[in-house]
């Protein structure tokens, strides 16, 4: 068996994985599944810290590569850790298991699809050489697409693994702050739903468009931007 089918096989497996967590495990990691479990998890912590905090972080590079649930896991970690604590252990494990991810992308698959689908992918590689740090900022900052699907999308394109790295942990502040924060709250609420409000997902949208925003400068008409 060559090395690309090799390959091609392993990806597939790991395809599989993605879809199968997607499926069975997306009703479990919400926000009013840690609601719910809320005094046990937080007994948990109190007693085992560490073991906690390793398991955590552990879970935050799950979803980096095919679990679901970034979004509560980052809430869960406000209301288990603190804020600023929870920030940085999700950042950690986001960005591990981003980098593994994007790597095994990279090897599995990038070679292939750059070969198989050359001609068009030109213009995306050529746009991703100028601007791929500004996409990747504002899909970190405003996750309109999962997480693992991002960090897989980057490793098959020729976006720099420095780039890679540097923007999803800087991307990611922004997001895991405000859920972080939403999560401490979540010990004095009644409803997940009580916790989200238009004018947070208004300040995270503004954040990513402040990152976009060079991209739509640079595709402007030099007419326009002379005016």
């Amino acid at each position: 068996m060559s090395g690309q089918r090799k390959r091609m096989i392993v990806a597939l497996l790991l395809l599989v994985i993605a879809v199968v967590a997607a499926v069975f495990l997306r009703d479990q990691l919400t926000v009013e599944q840690v609601k719910r479990h809320r005094e046990l998890l937080l007994a948990f912590v109190e007693s085992h810290y560490t073991l906690s905090v390793l398991s955590f972080v552990a879970l935050y590079l799950s979803t980096a590569l095919f679990l679901p649930g970034a979004l509560a896991l980052t809430v869960a970690g406000g209301m288990l850790f603190g804020t600023m604590p929870a920030m940085l252990y999700v950042n950690v494990g986001a960005t591990a298991g981003a980098v593994l991810a994007f790597l095994a992308a990279r090897y599995l698959l990038a070679d292939w699809v750059q070969e198989r689908y050359r001609e068009h992918l030109v213009r995306l590689n050529s746009e991703l050489e100028w601007h791929g740090s500004n996409y990747l900022l504002m899909l970190r900052i405003l996750p309109v697409l999962p997480f693992f699907a991002v960090n897989y999308c980057a490793g098959i394109s020729k976006i720099p693994l420095t780039t890679f790295v540097w923007t999803t942990s800087l991307g990611m502040v922004p997001g895991s702050l405000v859920y972080a924060y939403l999560g401490t709250e979540l010990r004095n609420v009644n409803a997940a739903r009580d916790l989200f409000s238009m004018r947070i997902v208004l300040g995270l949208a503004v954040l990513a468009l402040l990152a976009i925003a060079p991209v739509a400068h640079h595709h402007l008409p030099a007419r326009k931007r002379r005016e």
